[in-house]
């Protein structure tokens, strides 16, 4: 029996292990590095081991300093959660070779599958060779790891060798390997997955299957189970493809097969050989926890030969610190208040987390049961739209308008669905009083008097900016001896942060929340969304100066690449590449505004810039002929 777990892994997933092995009463292990030293899921172990260090490839990524920190702590067994060291082999053989138990499938099974290339020769899938014009679109993927660090598709041929290298990049920082291949791309096709778990005695469940279709660039955001829609002898199709990977594999533990469907047909695309971000939705539909049998099966313990029957619907949303609108830009800084009510809710963080530069963005998974599909996406939708989300831009308003679209809710999705709605779906709410009700709040209790004048003077003013569009608001309101009073808006009750407004007869409670980390932000919440507001002057401050063509970080993050040979005096072109940006798991680009020369260049591989931070400025060619 296990006594001890390690999980080599951080945020959400640690905490989501851990709280199983306490309820199993398995003693826990967290490992952490530098920049987790605070983290939820180092508070939450009973013991921890630090990873000197903060980038993955010095601490998560370094197998031979997780299997000493195993050792050190007394474990014996290490789960490897998902992401990082999960999908492994070499990882794995060390867990064994130093005498642990490893929460996973044989290492012979991670070594056919882990790599999307060797998967696809296993079952007899030829891959693409040589890329001709008749081929495009095209997917250039990483042959390990997931989570869509390193794919890319490519539409013109002459941006193929590009996009190869760049692929390469991002998936030896990810995973310690940078091999990529080359797939067809299956425009307007549904990402459709299977759940299996396997003992060591023959038995193999496949537990339903998954819809996963709703992706950013090529992560997912929203998962559910069952998939909607799929002809029953598709389902069964897709069942019995399923545990045949896993029985030509040798396969134990819990596994995750992904096709990609499209015209009533299944595209293979990977199996992913470890525990998936969106497994809830399994465990809802099914009654079970899938954690708990991959410790059992560990164990030995023989699954039984059936499955528990499904029941309901659950779909699960991914809340992410990022901004949708730009180009979900991922955010950082102080999570004040994290609240989903009334849902299941896998976090790595507590109120008053920060949230650094160093891994994925994604905040928590809300996950919601009911009988039948359409309950248990009104009830998502209705926890994400009552959620207290205080800190960072997050992706909440695009999640609880995408599981109203009628797209969605008319099982009629694809991978597609944000390339068409993105504009829609993150248009900035727009509350007309919102700004009303914080400038009030904020003045409650100013005036020992109640702040009422005998004598009319001119109404008070006060200026906002929306968060993050940057929409400024100018607010009038007067005291009175009847209270405050704003033209066309009654104001029935004030407080510092409770404020009752009524506007054509339609009475509305609004609540205020601010903090300290964070001057002046205020967080609105009412009837009609949410709302984030920052003070401003009533004069404006002068403008920083820059010089026209500066190119500035978008993001807080590490430069991990400088375009090769640029230096300054280095002719540009619009549009071209310069530095590449690493934050939170995502790569960006710094591209040329214009043609011109390359006049300043402050960007080095490797540096940690600050959003805004200077990264290099380039002189436009239209700037240099009015100069002549």
């Amino acid at each position: 029996m296990i006594s001890t777990v390690l999980v080599a892994n951080r945020g959400e997933i640690a905490c989501r292990v851990f709280r199983t092995c306490r309820d199993l009463g398995i003693t826990t292990v967290a490992v952490y590095s530098d920049a987790d030293a605070d983290a939820l899921h180092v508070r939450e172990a009973d013991s921890a081991v630090r990873l000197p260090g903060s980038a993955p490839a010095e601490t998560y990524l370094r197998g031979d300093l997780v299997v000493k920190a195993a050792q050190a702590a007394g474990a014996d067994a290490v789960h490897p959660g998902y992401g990082f060291l999960s999908e492994n082999a070499g990882f794995a053989r060390a867990v064994l070779d130093a005498g642990l138990t490893w929460i996973g499938p044989p290492p012979d099974a991670i070594e056919a599958m882990a790599s999307k290339t060797r998967a696809k020769e296993l079952l007899g899938i030829e891959p693409l060779t040589e890329v001709t014009e008749a081929d495009l679109p095209v997917l250039v993927k990483a042959a390990a790891g997931g989570g869509g660090r390193g794919m890319r598709v490519v539409r013109d041929l002459a941006g193929l060798a590009a996009e190869l290298t760049a692929a390469r990049a991002e998936a030896a920082s990810a995973f310690g390997d940078g091999e990529v291949f080359v797939e067809p791309f299956i425009e307007g096709g549904r990402h459709v997955e299977v759940q299996i778990m396997a003992d060591a005695h023959g038995t193999v469940w496949a537990l339903g299957t998954r819809d996963c279709s709703l992706q950013r660039r090529h992560q997912k955001v929203i998962e559910e189970s069952p998939a909607p829609g799929l002809a029953p002898g598709l389902v069964a199709e897709l069942h019995e493809r399923a545990v045949r990977a896993a029985r030509v594999t040798g396969y134990r533990g819990a596994g995750t097969v992904e096709f990609l469907v499209a015209g009533g047909r299944a595209h293979f695309l990977e199996m992913n050989t470890r525990l998936q971000v969106e497994h809830p939705v399994t465990e809802a539909v099914f009654g079970i926890d899938l954690v708990t049998l991959q410790i059992q099966v560990a164990e030995g313990t023989a699954l039984a030969a059936e499955p528990p029957p499904a029941r309901g619907h659950a779909v699960e949303a991914r809340l992410y610190a990022e901004d949708p609108a730009a180009g979900w830009a991922p955010q950082t800084g102080t999570l004040h208040r994290v609240d989903v009510p009334g849902v299941r809710l896998d976090t790595g963080y507590a109120d008053g987390d920060t949230i650094g530069v160093h891994y994925d963005p994604m905040l928590a998974k809300a996950v919601a049961h009911a009988p039948t599909r359409a309950q248990a996406v009104r009830r998502l939708a209705g926890a994400l739209e009552r959620a207290a989300l205080h800190g960072p831009v997050t992706n909440r308003d695009l999640l609880v308008r995408s599981l109203r679209h009628p797209e969605f809710t008319g099982a009629r999705m694809d991978t597609g669905f944000y390339d068409r709605h993105a504009a829609e779906l993150t248009e900035p709410a727009n509350d007309p009083h919102a700004a009303l009700a914080a400038s009030l709040a904020d003045a409650h209790g100013r005036s020992r008097f109640g702040g009422w004048r005998n004598l009319r003077s001119q109404p008070h003013l006060k200026r906002w900016r929306r968060e993050p569009d940057g929409t400024e608001h100018e607010v009038r309101y007067d005291h009175t001896r009847e209270g405050p009073r704003a033209d066309g808006v009654r104001v029935l009750d004030v407080s510092a942060t409770r404020v009752v407004l009524e506007a054509d007869g339609v009475r509305g409670t609004y609540t205020i929340a601010r903090y300290g980390g964070t001057p002046g932000r205020v967080y609105v919440t009412s009837p009609r969304g949410h709302t984030v507001l920052t003070p401003l002057p009533l004069l404006p401050e002068p403008a920083a100066r820059r010089a026209p063509g500066s190119l500035l970080a978008p993001m807080p993050g590490t430069v991990v690449r400088v375009a090769e040979g640029l230096t300054e005096g280095a002719a540009v072109t619009a549009g071209q590449p310069l530095v590449w940006l690493e934050a939170m798991k995502m790569e960006h680009r710094v591209t040329a505004p214009a043609s011109g020369t390359l006049t300043a260049l402050h960007a080095e591989t490797g540096r940690q810039v600050e959003v805004g931070a200077l990264l290099a400025v380039v002189r436009a060619a239209a700037q240099e002929e009015e100069s002549v």
